[in-house]
């Protein structure tokens, strides 16, 4: 595996980490077998995607790719933009395409009983979909503002150390990582054109921090920084 690939990996998951140590102390409502929430809709990266493919591939379960091209012809939530590319069009004062998702488009395709395959390495948008209130009683999740403000931070770190890689549905990424050829290029660093249904990255030019939350969120923003993403 190439340097830059192992380094994206454990800015990974040193991300993955600094979400961790500040989100325990939030009252969740989320539990085990809670699944309202896990959608066909989740958009990951392509440095996600990998880590999921690779570990689909380590346990021998791949075939669980193949159940997501089973369902490939189904609606889903596919961006027309990243989250970095809309905090430059907001910072901009520019318009921000309008863009459809619908939970009632069915549950993720990979869950098995109300429970996910590749919860250990399950991707970011998963990690932070947390609601104070249950989501069976109330129909949505619901989520303070400074929340919401660290998540989307959370979302362009995670854009920006993939800034040469895409954007995309779970099943269009995953369907595209499933290839060995796919992830041997990804690998290398020389992957240069995804699938139509997947979108470049950008890095993170403006983080999306309201003023209200900018002191709050400053003891998050070093413990991100305490790991360098440039090296």
């Amino acid at each position: 595996m190439k340097s830059a690939l192992k380094t994206k990996l454990a800015a990974l998951e040193h991300i993955y980490l600094v979400y961790d140590r500040y989100s325990q102390d939030w009252e969740t409502a989320c539990r085990r077998f809670c699944s309202r929430c896990c959608t066909r809709n989740l958009i990951v990266t392509s440095i996600e995607a990998y880590k999921i493919a690779e570990y689909l591939e380590n346990r021998g379960e791949s075939f669980l790719i193949e159940k997501l091209s089973a369902s490939a012809d189904l609606r889903r939530f596919q961006p027309l933009i990243t989250t970095n590319k809309m905090a430059e069009l907001c910072s901009n004062g520019r318009e921000i395409p309008e863009e459809e998702s619908n939970p009632q488009w069915g549950p993720c395709p990979l869950l098995e009983n109300d429970e996910c395959p590749v919860y250990e390495v399950r991707p970011f948008g998963c990690r932070c979909m947390v609601s104070s209130q249950d989501c069976n009683k109330t129909g949505y999740a619901d989520m303070e503002p400074f929340i919401v403000t660290v998540n989307n931070v959370f979302l362009q770190y995670i854009e920006h150390i993939d800034a040469d890689g895409y954007t995309g549905n779970l099943t269009d990424m995953l369907i595209f990582m499933g290839h060995l050829e796919n992830r041997s290029l990804f690998e290398k660093g020389v992957l240069k054109t995804a699938s139509e249904n997947l979108i470049s990255n950008h890095q993170a030019g403006v983080l999306m921090i309201p003023p209200e939350h900018q002191l709050r969120i400053k003891p998050i923003l070093k413990a991100l920084q305490d790991f360098d993403l440039k090296k």
